[in-house]
This record gives C-alpha cells, sequence and structure tokens, in this order.
C-alpha cells in the first residue's frame, strides 16, 4: 500500500477529493495541514453550530493506492488540471505492514465501572477483583464502556436494586446496558434501535453474555404494560419534548427514567 500526500487549499479539497476517488484511490482522507501548531483550525459537526467546512484554509489531503505506480500516475495526473493550481504533491510513501488486529485491540483496555464492576475485551483477561464482568469486543454498534454516558449508566445500574423489574434500553447499540440490568438481576428487558445492526449485535452479546433479553425495532416496545420501567438512554437530547412524547406511550404510570447527555437538553 502506498499513500500519496496533497496540500491544498480549502476551496479546492472537494474536487481533488472526487478526482482521486475517480482515479480508483483506495480511500481519501482530509486532514488539517496546520494541526497541533498555532494556526490549527477546529471544524466541528456540532448540532445548533454552523455545518462544517469541506476541509481547512491549509488541508492535507491523503490517498491510499494498492501500488506505488498508481499514487504517483494519480499525481502527475492531477498536477496537469486546471484545478491543481494552489495545490502540491507532496509526497508518496509506503504504508508499513502491521498487525491491524494486534493494533485495534491494543486500544482497548478493561474499563472499570465499580470496583468489582468490569468491561472486558474477550482478548483480556478479567482483572482479579471483578465479580461482575461484561465480555464485549469493539463492533459496529455504539456501547464499549469507554464513552462517560455508557459508564455513568452502567454505574447507575451497579447501585440500584433492579431484581425483578422491567427494563427498557431505548436506543440500544451493543446492549450493553440492557446487558448490564441483566446481570444485576432484572427481568425481563426490552432492547430497542432503529438500526437492524444494532439489534443483532445486541442479540449476539446477550448471547456472549449469557442473559435473556428481547430485542427489536422500536415496535417491540409498544404496549400496555403497568409495571415500572427502569428506562436507559445514553445519547444527546437534542429534543426533550419529544423524547417524552415517545416514551409516555412506552412506559407505566411512573418509572425510573436514567439518561446523561453529553449536552444540556433543550
Amino acid at each position: 500500500m502506498f499513500e500519496l500526500h496533497l496540500l491544498c487549499p480549502e476551496d479546492r479539497v472537494d474536487v481533488l477529493s472526487e478526482a482521486l476517488e475517480a482515479l480508483d484511490a483506495l480511500s481519501v482522507s482530509v486532514e488539517d495541514a496546520d494541526a497541533e501548531t498555532e494556526h490549527e483550525q477546529a471544524l466541528f459537526g456540532e448540532p445548533g453550530m454552523p455545518p462544517p467546512k469541506e476541509g481547512w484554509q491549509r488541508s492535507k489531503v491523503v490517498a491510499l493506492f494498492a501500488k506505488e505506480n498508481e499514487a504517483r500516475e494519480a499525481a502527475l495526473l492531477l498536477a496537469a488540471q486546471d484545478f491543481f493550481e494552489s495545490c502540491a504533491v507532496v509526497s508518496v510513501a509506503s504504508v508499513p505492514d502491521q498487525d491491524w488486529v494486534r493494533l485495534t485491540q491494543s486500544q482497548f483496555a478493561p474499563v472499570e465501572i465499580t470496583p468489582d464492576f468490569w468491561i472486558v475485551p474477550t482478548w483480556h483477561e478479567p482483572p482479579s477483583q471483578a465479580r461482575e464482568v461484561i465480555r464485549l469486543d469493539p463492533g459496529l454498534a455504539f456501547g464499549t464502556g469507554t464513552h462517560p454516558t455508557t459508564r455513568m449508566c452502567l454505574r447507575w445500574i451497579a447501585t440500584h436494586s433492579l431484581k425483578g423489574q422491567r427494563v427498557l434500553d431505548y436506543g440500544c447499540g451493543s446492549g450493553i446496558l440492557a446487558i448490564g440490568a441483566a446481570k444485576f438481576g432484572a427481568q425481563p428487558i426490552d432492547a430497542v434501535d432503529i438500526d437492524e445492526a444494532a439489534v443483532s449485535s445486541t442479540e449476539l452479546n446477550a448471547q456472549a453474555n449469557g442473559v435473556t433479553l428481547n430485542a427489536g425495532l422500536p415496535d417491540l416496545s409498544q404496549g400496555t404494560s403497568k409495571q415500572c420501567w427502569p428506562i436507559f438512554w445514553q445519547h444527546p437530547l437534542r429534543s426533550w419534548h419529544l423524547f417524552c412524547a415517545a416514551m409516555c406511550k412506552r412506559v407505566a404510570t411512573w418509572c425510573w427514567l436514567a439518561f446523561w447527555s453529553a449536552k444540556k437538553p433543550s
């Protein structure tokens, strides 16, 4: 594998990226050429803020090619185009071979929720002090235990009595909160998500952890049950009133509502 490194102004990022894709680049990424300097620019796509720009005033575009001659040929073809004015070819460099599986695994260590409750990837041994463990590997669905909202919800689960209580994990992702509730005695448990991949992930993770729950799309949580449902919600709340309206259709007269948000609800 070889990387072609280019430098371009903000208004050329889009056309340059499209040209690289047309030249069969395996991937194209854009970075701030001034990152980690006093000229670094922050581009955010957060709710309530202006949409992010296509790139930075000085953008570094990196394209990945299977072969060196493909990268060098792409550089020559781009340099001959009118839109390449104000752009520059920086380098063509080989990408060192790595054990990508091991590299990925090294980024995920056991996560402490409480001193005796841990989230542990399958390639790690549980800490000696762990009495309760969720085995969970990073996947396509949100929820590995590393995000503060997930840890706070799990800590709430571990410190409240859920034995025999019905639980709804709304927006379950990997199913980590539903599995945590099951580990601490909750039953029955509904874990719902709008993403079918998340539902499948939840089912597989529940099976791997030896717990029973019902996973499905949001229709699963419809019903008229009068039981108390602790509800776990770990995503940013942009529209608090819409969330409450949706929940009123799915909960008993009273319930625990455990949610954490990175932002103040609007």
